[in-house]
């Protein structure tokens, strides 16, 4: 695992922060508020962290999932008001308030559709070789 910026993982990041935030102002509840944010909020985690760290994606991939699931895990267990937080709306709006086992199941479906991403243009792409 190395530091180094990438320029592409960090504009992906900035894209699906956008895109998480649009359906956070237009999007109030349903399937895309509920699920296709979750879906796409561990997405973003991994690009976000992509972008600082050079890393084979399973070594980002399983800490961002885990990371998820004790967010939701806390949820389960009202963390916001056994802190006496829950009356914050910034923290009840990245962190939650509600658990559901459907959550944990967008978590999982991203990070695997993440992995069949990288995977494949890892496959795909041209090998570099060194010849001169």
């Amino acid at each position: 695992m190395i530091l180094q910026f990438n320029k592409k993982y960090f504009i992906i990041a900035v894209v699906l922060f956008a895109i998480e935030v649009l359906i956070a102002i237009y999007f109030k509840y349903g399937f895309i508020r509920h699920t296709l944010g979750d879906y796409l909020v561990v997405m973003l985690l991994y690009c976000f962290i992509k972008s600082f760290v050079k890393a084979a994606p399973i070594i980002v991939a399983i800490p961002v999932l885990i990371f998820s699931y004790v967010i939701e895990l806390l949820q389960l267990i009202n963390i916001l008001e056994t802190l006496n937080l829950n009356n914050n709306h910034l923290l009840k709006l990245i962190l939650g308030s509600t658990f559901h086992i459907s959550d944990l199941v967008a978590y999982t479906l991203g990070i695997i559709s993440v992995l069949i991403i990288e995977y494949s243009i890892t496959k795909f792409s041209p090998k570099k070789t060194n010849n001169i």
